[in-house]
């Protein structure tokens, strides 16, 4: 029985609409901001969804003090420092001028009040402080401090003082704070979360952190504020939603109000038109291939130490297209560790991803007949 015409175009109008729904929404372009210059950035995957003169070196004013702690928690960690260690406050740090916590030239504080007072209050006293109590003196902390930034690849860096007060030799790039954010967020989580409180009190004075986004957005848990006349409003913030963590920098910008503005209209971009995954795990074994002349006949491939992560834009996680290129003979001895392959992950004819795939196994030479057998197979191959 043949179909209405009707019919069949109800049915076409039905499947083209299902079709269009199901098809992923194009990205629209980033915000364009008024800050000087800016980044938004995925912490898992490193992917960077919005950018403006990310390389280019500019005066950070107190972000500084993200490094300041960074160090000073590289020293807690090494067991070079406890929480609890008092430091005498030197007359160079209580005459600080800019923000402060208020503490006072002779008395002993805690290295933990001080941390707290560089994080929540961008207390340029405690900065100097803290630098002094770990490396003797600031200028020998600065040098400390960059030699951090040289580990962590942030090129566009160096760091003069503590605090980020105006000096024409200090500057950091947009890149290289997102850079440094990341390092502090994965190493320290537990102290990460003391960027995310609102206010402390020392010395019998409540104080507010300056970072007013987070009162704005509850996601927001950091990460640190920085204003002098000369580099404008900066702010570096982050922020986790359902699993997705976005690191936002803007540099530069008008006012107290525009650097929340603008970092969150980058948040809110990020997290409405992008989706991050983790693929693989390291350690996870992602395949297994013949091994020849082993004390075993498989040897399981990985990634050696860190996880695979993919950003991509919403709706397309299911078009992904991983794939693996690896050595066609592999013969014992193995180390475990030792590079056999790569994983890559397309997207369309763009590749997204890459990763050497590793053997995550150790495996020793097999017998005598084992080799002689393996020998005379690979011969008939």
């Amino acid at each position: 029985m043949a179909i209405p015409l009707r019919a069949l175009t109800a049915v076409a109008l039905v499947l083209f609409a299902s079709a269009l729904a199901a098809a992923p929404l194009p990205v629209p372009s980033a915000p364009q901001l008024g800050a000087r210059s800016w980044l938004l950035q995925d912490m898992h995957s490193g992917k960077v969804l919005a950018e403006k003169d990310i390389d280019r070196p500019v005066e950070p004013a107190s972000i500084t003090k993200i490094m300041t702690v960074y160090a000073v928690l590289h020293e807690l960690r090494a067991d070079n420092l406890k929480l609890t260690d008092l430091v005498t406050v030197s007359k160079k740090a209580w005459r600080m001028e800019g923000s402060r916590m208020f503490i006072e030239v002779g008395k002993q504080v805690s290295v933990e009040a001080l941390l707290k007072g560089v994080i929540i209050q961008s207390g340029n006293d405690a900065s100097v402080a803290l630098a002094e109590h770990v490396a003797g003196d600031e200028t020998t902390f600065a040098a400390l401090m960059n030699r951090h930034a040289g580990r962590l690849g942030m090129t566009g860096t160096h760091f003069v003082n503590s605090t980020g007060l105006p000096d024409p030799e200090h500057l950091i790039t947009a890149r290289d704070i997102a850079t440094l954010s990341r390092a502090l967020i994965v190493e320290f989580p537990k102290y990460y979360a003391w960027f995310a409180e609102r206010e402390m009190t020392f010395n019998g004075i409540k104080q507010h952190n300056r970072n007013r986004l987070l009162w704005r957005d509850k996601s927001v848990d950091g990460v640190k504020t920085g204003h002098t006349a000369s580099a404008g409003y900066c702010l570096a913030s982050s922020a986790e939603r359902d699993g997705m963590r976005l690191i936002a920098v803007v540099l530069g910008a008008d006012s107290e109000e525009a650097r929340v503005q603008q970092s969150l209209s980058l948040l809110n971009y990020g997290f409405r038109f992008f989706e991050t995954h983790r693929l693989y795990q390291a350690g996870e074994t992602i395949t297994e291939v013949r091994l020849w002349k082993g004390a075993q006949q498989t040897l399981p491939l990985g990634l050696a130490s860190d996880d695979l992560w993919v950003t991509v834009s919403r709706g397309r996680y299911k078009q992904l297209q991983p794939g693996m290129e690896i050595e066609r003979q592999i013969s014992a001895p193995v180390t475990r560790g030792q590079e056999y392959g790569t994983l890559s992950v397309r997207l369309g004819d763009e590749v997204i991803a890459t990763a050497p795939l590793v053997a995550l196994q150790q495996v020793a030479e097999g017998g005598l007949w084992q080799q002689l057998s393996d020998t005379v197979r690979l011969w008939l191959e």
